[in-house]
């Protein structure tokens, strides 16, 4: 049986992310990719401010050696960022202050056999950790395969697992989703991909599936549809649907497309995939293993995820429109264009979604279905693929600055009256 959480037991409509989480704070962390419950929506209560630049609303700025994507990860009193040094070939995982950003420490996960090539805009540090308190998680594409490191909160590396080979298209950034007394692992190739399933305190392979041998780039995630905990994944051709617990699959029908990056989501009876290559699509399938799709279109989601909230999904497209569909019949509320490409997925705190272009402006506007409603841009850098963080009253975010050498950032945003 599946342990509550030890601080808080979260249970949502939309999404549940049942896990075992030692000293987590579900008000105030945000402790893996898409946040407490993996779909991108912040705690509730919580007020980020809405306006900021690089003298507005700062409380501390830090500088990130190296490149990459990855998100922050937020527990207790840390910030977690993956980062990868290409000169001195290193791969590692830093923790900074959450007070004031000064670093804690860094670890080194791999020295040496960085991969190379890919997409220009993908980075050997893409993946986003996961934490239950008393492990960080990480994945890496290090020596031509997928590898699931567990540290623990000093930086101590505890156990390493090689996951599978991997033949490299684009580049990897698959993120690690915690599941009880589980770590899931997802690492699509040419090659063949492999989903796995690892026990969280001594990395051992629990179970395993095999995947088609197609280049596809999610991560994995928990929902709960149709009564069920549901392991989702979208792309390869397919939509499937696995037992988190045991791999055993629920359900699975062709659709989607080839490739897609974005975490699936649910309104607690459909499932909402999308991608991008070689065709535009968005899907809304019933979740209950009958194979029903409720309603699809040809718009382009393909690397930022999408949110739903209320009965309603809210997407940022590729191409820089934000959009409103009604989940249950697809109908479009409204469309507007924001501006720039997106490759970071949104957050949301309240009925708010932050949502960054790759030019370093955020998006703040109020999502409702009965309008599109701007409520701020704020600009920070040059350039922006991390996808933002929302805890505490605060918000995380990785940004570039280009010049005669590029440089990365991680910002924090308050309120410093508070």
């Amino acid at each position: 049986m599946i342990k509550p959480f030890s601080i808080a037991v979260l249970i949502l409509v939309e999404a549940v992310s049942i896990t075992t989480l030692a000293t987590v704070n579900l008000d105030h962390d945000w402790p893996a990719w898409r946040g407490p419950t993996g779909n991108g929506l912040a705690a509730a209560n919580q007020s980020p401010p809405v306006r900021w630049s690089e003298t507005e609303n700062v409380l501390w700025k830090t500088a990130i050696p190296g490149r990459g994507h990855s998100s922050p990860t937020i527990v207790g009193e840390r910030v977690y960022v993956a980062t990868a040094d290409l000169e001195k070939q290193t791969q590692s995982m830093l923790a900074l202050d959450r007070r004031s950003g000064k670093e804690v420490w860094q670890a080194i996960v791999h020295q040496g056999q960085l991969s190379s090539g890919g997409h220009r805009n993908s980075s050997e540090a893409s993946s986003t950790a996961a934490s239950d308190g008393e492990r960080l998680y990480i994945n890496f594409l290090n020596a031509g395969a997928i590898h699931t490191t567990a540290l623990d909160m000093n930086g101590k590396k505890i156990w390493q697992q090689k996951i599978c080979d991997f033949v490299r298209h684009q580049g990897f950034g698959s993120s690690p989703f915690v599941y009880g007394s589980l770590v899931l692992v997802t690492g699509d190739h040419r090659g063949g991909g492999t989903i796995a399933a690892l026990d969280r305190a001594t990395g051992r392979v629990v179970w395993t599936q095999s995947r088609p041998k197609i280049p596809n780039y999610t991560s994995p995630a928990v929902i709960r549809a149709d009564g069920r905990e549901q392991m989702v994944l979208a792309g390869c051709n397919l939509i499937s649907s696995f037992d988190p617990q045991t791999g055993k699959k629920l359900w699975e029908i062709d659709g989607s497309t080839e490739e897609c990056v974005i975490s699936m989501v649910t309104d607690g009876e459909r499932v909402f995939a999308s991608g991008g290559y070689p065709r535009n699509h968005t899907v809304a399938v019933l979740a209950d293993g009958s194979g029903k799709i409720a309603w699809q279109n040809g718009s382009r989601i393909y690397v930022p995820s999408p949110i739903v909230k209320d009965g309603y999904l809210y997407g940022i497209m590729d191409a820089g429109f934000a959009v409103c569909w009604k989940a249950d019949t697809g109908q479009e509320m409204w469309k507007i264009r924001l501006g720039g490409d997106f490759f970071a997925s949104p957050a949301m705190a309240g009925n708010r979604i932050y949502a960054s272009n790759v030019s370093g402006k955020t998006f703040v506007f109020d999502a409702t279905p009965e309008a599109f409603k701007s409520v701020a841009e704020n600009q920070l850098g040059d350039e922006a693929f991390a996808s933002p963080a929302i805890c505490g009253g605060r918000l995380y975010l990785r940004v570039a600055k280009k010049g005669d050498t590029r440089e990365e950032f991680l910002y924090c945003i308050g309120d410093a009256t508070r």
